[in-house]
């Protein structure tokens, strides 16, 4: 079958059988500036017309003229970087300036010809989906322009468009409209568009003799599989865990929240790195007034780029400083995440991270963790208030014993069997602060060190070093003991950033203790504790339900409630409907 070139024309809205009688060949259709069809330009009608949001009276329906100088008025608003050039030439000269074409080797302008139109695609080459392109390509190479029938079936359905009188617009929206089989397409006419899209992963078609361009999201990124965070293990539930490509992760949350309101605004901080921010609430839950601070911090954040993705991203909102205890909480599992947004939370994801970072947050959102909830409520209690003690010991245990040792009249009654049997060569302070420096030393060694290493590298460490440091006399066992004891309350804790930021107070307490005995301790004890009051997350206290006392909620982070014992949320968040089972 010989191919006929396609001849752009200008789309038309529906026509009834009876209208369609007479119209002639050269009849064309008046398109406001919504692109909604309001009169023939070859009749004189001076009733009024409707379709859609568009409404003309008196036949005062802008000419062909009005509309091309609407158009002229709005690209002499467009900057030179913004202008899509009609010719490939000056394009491609463009594109070798603005992103390496000819240089980067991953930089493709493909060009060809569908229906008599040339046509420009750029992309990436790591970026384009080679099959979702491939079934577009086949869709393009067959297009011809055959019957008048075939007119006609493209001009009985009105579609609006963003981009209105453009030179070659007719083509631009013969494509978008009728030829490119994709759902998700998008037209502009503003080259820095074409190319921030382009980088996101999206293929855009240039036409040559027309100053607008088709952008198809068809992308792949190089992902892995939704597998169970390692930092938030459970025994029961879900094995699904976000991951670095942020639209997969807004779906493992959408997937559990059905609910129409909530709302994933998407944003964009970085000059250079054009990172990817989604902002997730629940529109009637959420407190307004946090969602608008969060959002302005967000697009206050003026920097270079994003690297480190949510990492740099909080320090930029949050401006923490020197505080080593997290102002936000991160996790990597959707259902955590979940339960936070019903709560009345904001969740930031960020693109190429799988931590999502949920805000306002407190000291006790860290101590808390999903298997709890996975169990029943004793057993949950009873797990909870284990590692409550856990975490308790990681900050206290070793200055205790510390006190006690040193200050020997300071032991209760029954406990004088405390304290080292023997002494060691060396001081006991400097035993402690050796063997922390040494278990981190051990830490990041594993991290390091390729998985089938790491269990040899564990054994030199229990015995070649701490066996042997006890046997030379350099430590004494009870030092090994208790640090193996905060270790693990460590460890039990389940945020990470706070394991680390209790880790660093612990050592404080030590030295303060050697150096000033009871004073210290009790001392630098209530510093810790006022200034963790005083420090707020988006206006949360941090210390919160215990400082300022909240009994209610107190309650349910020292007990692990039945799941429809509770009525409310929790007042911390100040929700717009804060009830959660009317009927509990």
């Amino acid at each position: 079958m010989k191919k006929i070139p396609i001849k752009p024309m200008q789309l038309s809205g529906r026509l009834d059988k009876k209208d369609s009688e007479y119209k002639d060949d050269n009849a064309k259709l008046a398109i406001d500036y919504d692109g909604n069809i309001i009169d023939e330009l070859h009749h004189e009608h001076h009733d009024v017309r409707e379709h859609g949001e568009g409404k003309i009276e008196n036949g005062e329906a802008k000419s062909e003229p009005d509309r091309d100088l609407e158009h002229k008025e709005e690209t002499s608003k467009l900057t030179k970087d913004d202008v899509i050039y009609t010719d490939f030439s000056e394009l491609k000269r463009e594109l070798e300036k603005r992103v390496g074409f000819n240089i980067s080797f991953d930089v493709v302008f493909r060009e060809m010809v569908f229906g008599g139109q040339k046509t420009g695609i750029f992309y990436y080459n790591g970026f384009a989906k080679d099959t979702v392109l491939t079934e577009i390509l086949k869709r393009l190479s067959v297009a011809v322009d055959t019957e008048e029938s075939a007119r006609k079936d493209l001009s009985v359905s009105p579609i609006k468009h963003t981009v209105h009188g453009g030179e070659g617009q007719d083509t631009v929206q013969l494509f978008m409209d009728a030829l490119v089989p994709h759902i998700q397409v998008k037209e502009t006419n503003k080259l820095s568009e074409v190319i921030d899209t382009v980088s996101t992963g999206a293929t855009a078609f240039f036409f040559e003799g027309s100053t607008s361009a088709l952008l198809v999201d068809a992308k792949t990124f190089p992902t892995r599989s939704t597998a169970e965070p390692d930092l938030e293990r459970v025994v029961r539930g879900a094995r699904d865990g976000f991951v670095e490509t942020l639209l997969t992760n807004v779906t493992l949350v959408r997937r559990r929240i059905r609910d129409p309101r909530l709302k994933l605004e998407m944003l964009r901080a970085g000059r250079r790195t054009h990172t990817d921010i989604c902002l997730a609430y629940i529109d009637d839950i959420c407190d307004p007034t946090l969602v608008e601070s969060i959002r302005d911090k967000i697009k206050q954040v003026k920097v270079d780029g994003l690297p480190l993705a949510e990492k740099q991203l909080e320090e930029a909102i949050c401006g923490k400083g020197w505080n080593p205890y997290p102002m936000v909480r991160y996790s990597e599992r959707p259902d955590v995440v979940s339960v936070h947004l019903l709560e009345g939370h904001v969740a930031i994801f960020v693109d190429t991270s799988p931590s999502v970072i949920i805000l306002p947050t407190t000291f006790f959102h860290h101590v808390q963790h999903a298997e709890e909830y996975r169990q029943t409520p004793m057993v949950g209690t009873y797990l909870r208030w284990v590692r409550f003690i856990g975490i308790a010991a990681s900050l206290f245990l070793l200055p205790l014993w510390f006190l006690l040792v040193t200050s020997p009249e300071l032991k209760p009654a029954g406990l004088e069997f405390i304290g080292p049997q023997k002494q060691a060569n060396l001081p006991l302070l400097l035993q402690f602060l050796i063997a922390e420096v040494g278990t981190d030393l051990m830490r990041m060694a594993a991290v390091h060190t390729p998985s089938p290493l790491a269990t040899a590298m564990g054994l030199v460490a229990a015995i070649l070093v701490g066996d042997v440091a006890v046997k030379t006399g350099l430590f004494v066992n009870e030092v090994i003991l208790y640090l193996a004891v905060a270790a693990v309350g460590t460890f039990a804790t389940p945020s990470y950033e706070m394991s680390l930021a209790n880790r660093l107070t612990r050592m404080i307490l030590l030295i303060a203790t050697a150096a000033f005995k009871v004073p210290g301790f009790v001392i630098v004890s209530s510093v810790w504790l006022i200034y963790l009051t005083a420090k707020r997350s988006y206006n949360a206290p941090y210390m919160w339900p215990f400082i300022p006392f909240n009994g209610k909620a107190l309650t349910e982070i020292l007990l692990r409630r039945p799941f429809l014992t509770a009525k409310t949320r929790m007042s911390l968040t100040k929700t717009s409907d804060s009830t959660r089972n009317p009927k509990a």
